[in-house]
């Protein structure tokens, strides 16, 4: 990656990481703030409120992404952050809940900055560039998920807390300048740099079609994040994980995991990963069922950095395989649909997680992740044992000449 690739890249992750630090800091204070600022007496509508975006960013992304194939990446990476910023301005200064809605329906329709993102990296970078590239985004995500809801808590204007989003606005018009001032007006690779173009000769098989990355996407983010909405409440029955800040230190655990490890583990995992992919599948579903069934404080951390271990290599590889079917011209279709199929594994889970939770206890959202990743896990064993039999099946080279000249002969 040539220096100007790596300037670039840098600052759509620093962009990146303040939209996300705003979207994913706000949210799990919305009952807060539909209490105080906004008066909102019915408790449900915060649940309500906190998947909306989420759906709508899903249902919109795939048009996004299409337009950027048509209009240029650029464009659309800085209608997302606009988007937020609009969305965020709206927001802070709402003064009832409907209002409030709005808001929250601009976010998710105009912003998508994810997608976005990755669509103009991809009008640079191809192969292991982008793969690498994909996996340091998602870092900049894990680091807003880990920070951002700390100090937001901090930040809340007390009495009022809606406001805060009148001050987040500034982060993503920042993130806009940021663009604007580094990055080129046009897409296309510099000089001597290695852009998304490449030869046929060297374009491998993908290891899976497009279809099957969004399917596989779905299902692990469906895995890890049904278990979110009510991982605090279930880790405060553990002894010793009840004390103040130790079950919001044990929710993060996995994401510094991720923080920590994604760097080093890239380069083992790009040699073979199907199978690795498969086996931190595994690894997840065990670690869901260890999370369950945890008694202890130690119990449940091992759990908790085994989920982050696989966790993190599982988001390795599926940067490899989008990578793999990302074509020079719809790169915004393929993360258009990428980022729709992690948006709708979300929103699976969060409804999942209510459902099975209320019937079956806290302890039972941890075991539906673990039946998910072992689906994700047998269809990915099921196809490498499928390729290495047609591999097996294929005539080598010195058969083919050898029916050659006996075809030759006759």
């Amino acid at each position: 990656m040539s220096p100007s690739q790596r300037r670039r890249v840098a600052v759509v992750m620093a962009a990146h990481f303040v939209a996300s630090f705003a979207a994913l800091g706000v949210p799990p204070y919305f009952g807060k703030m539909l209490a105080l600022s906004l008066g909102e007496q019915r408790s449900w509508l915060a649940g309500l409120l906190y998947v909306l975006p989420t759906v709508l960013t899903a249902v919109s992304s795939p048009f996004w992404g299409r337009l950027a194939d048509r209009v240029g990446a650029r464009p659309m990476l800085i209608r997302a952050q606009l988007g937020l910023a609009l969305g965020f301005l709206l927001a802070g200064h709402a003064t009832s809940t409907p209002l409030f809605a709005v808001a929250l329906v601009v976010q998710g329709l105009v912003g998508g900055t994810f997608g976005a993102s990755n669509t103009f990296l991809a009008t640079f970078l191809a192969g292991r560039n982008l793969r690498d590239s994909l996996t340091l985004m998602q870092g900049s995500a894990r680091a807003a998920l880990v920070v951002a809801p700390i100090v937001v808590g901090l930040a809340l204007p007390v009495g009022d807390p809606v406001r805060i989003y009148q001050h987040l606005f500034w982060l993503p018009l920042a993130a806009v300048f940021l663009i604007l001032w580094v990055t080129p007006k046009r897409e296309e690779p510099e000089a001597g740099e290695s852009g998304p173009k490449q030869p046929e000769a060297s374009v491998s098989r993908p290891a899976f079609g497009a279809g099957e990355v969004f399917a596989l996407q779905f299902l692990f983010t469906f895995s890890t994040v049904v278990t979110f909405p009510y991982f605090l409440a279930h880790a405060e029955r553990v002894p010793g994980a009840g004390a103040r800040g130790v079950a919001g230190a044990l929710f993060a655990l996995p994401h510094f995991v991720y923080l920590l490890g994604a760097a080093p583990l890239s380069r083992r995992v790009r040699e073979r990963p199907r199978v690795l992919f498969a086996a931190s599948l595994l690894v997840l579903a065990l670690s869901l069922v260890g999370q369950s069934q945890a008694s202890s404080l130690p119990t449940l951390a091992a759990a908790r950095l085994l989920m982050g271990l696989a966790m993190t290599v599982c988001f390795i590889s599926l940067h490899g395989f989008v990578a793999d079917v990302v074509r020079e011209g719809s790169a915004g279709k393929a993360f258009g649909w990428f980022e729709a199929s992690n948006k709708w594994g979300g929103v699976a889970a969060g409804v999942a997680a209510g459902g099975v939770s209320a019937a079956w206890g806290l302890s039972s959202p941890f075991l539906l992740g673990a039946a998910g990743a072992a689906v994700a896990a047998a269809y990915v064993l099921h196809r490498v044992a499928r390729t290495a039999l047609d591999v097996q099946a294929r005539p080598t080279l010195g058969e083919k000449e050898g029916t050659h000249h006996v075809e030759h002969a006759r």
